[in-house]
């Protein structure tokens, strides 16, 4: 194997291995709830936005195949937590092991909102797939803090309703589809600016990524 295509792998582990991390850290982290300018949300927002992050840098630099490879990698991690997660809230507890309730509060939901985020995890990430190819062909490969923008924007309003609703509604007799919705706005515009503060970081990215790969990089794309 070449050098430049050594390279070119070793980055693309690299992003892969952000993006599975981050998707795992959401769901592990989001049953916390904080106060962002206003807006109640999870603590787990600040791991999602990377995600996207991660998709639209390699969809940029590599293509759609080698995106749907990190989409299928993310699926397989989310089925292997939710599972492990089960086996560790069945598992007895030793009988000097006194926090068996607190852990099962916490992994209870957890497992929960794990559910919730594979099917928006899926979903939104093939439609951020769909989209920023749509506008690249738009925009013959041109701006893309637009491109960036435009497809994260709509892919995040779809992962955000699709686990409101799974993850929350009818938990309690409160979570009414109205009250489900006065959560999604606020929640997606807060998801919103996020996307637009990660933009100079896609840019940083993709020069990070074709630094020294050029040549390995126009034969990898679909």
């Amino acid at each position: 194997m070449k050098k430049t295509d050594m390279l070119l792998e070793k980055k693309t582990n690299i992003l892969l291995a952000i993006f599975v991390a981050a998707l795992l850290l959401g769901n592990l982290l989001g049953s916390k709830i904080t106060i962002i300018f206003g807006v109640v949300t999870s603590v787990g927002i600040f791991a999602y936005p990377l995600t996207f992050l991660c998709t639209d840098i390699i969809e940029e630099v590599r293509g759609r195949e080698i995106t749907k490879i990190f989409i299928k990698a993310g699926f397989v991690a989310l089925i292997l937590s939710i599972f492990l997660t089960w086996v560790g809230l069945i598992m007895p507890p030793a009988s000097f092991y006194t926090n068996n309730e607190a852990y099962a509060s916490v992994f209870k939901s957890s497992i929960r909102i794990m559910i919730a985020s594979l099917f928006a995890f899926v979903i939104a990430q093939y439609h951020d797939i769909f989209a920023f190819n749509f506008w690249k062909q738009k925009t013959k490969g041109r701006f893309l803090w637009l491109r960036n923008n435009l497809s994260t924007i709509v892919s995040q309003f779809i992962d955000t309703t699709i686990f409101m609703f799974i993850a929350f509604f009818l938990m309690t007799p409160e979570f009414t589809v109205a009250r489900i919705f006065s959560m999604i706005i606020p929640y997606w515009i807060l998801k919103v600016g996020f996307a637009f503060v990660d933009t100079p970081f896609v840019y940083l990215g993709v020069k990070w990524f074709r630094s020294n790969t050029r040549k390995s990089l126009s034969h990898s794309k679909d």
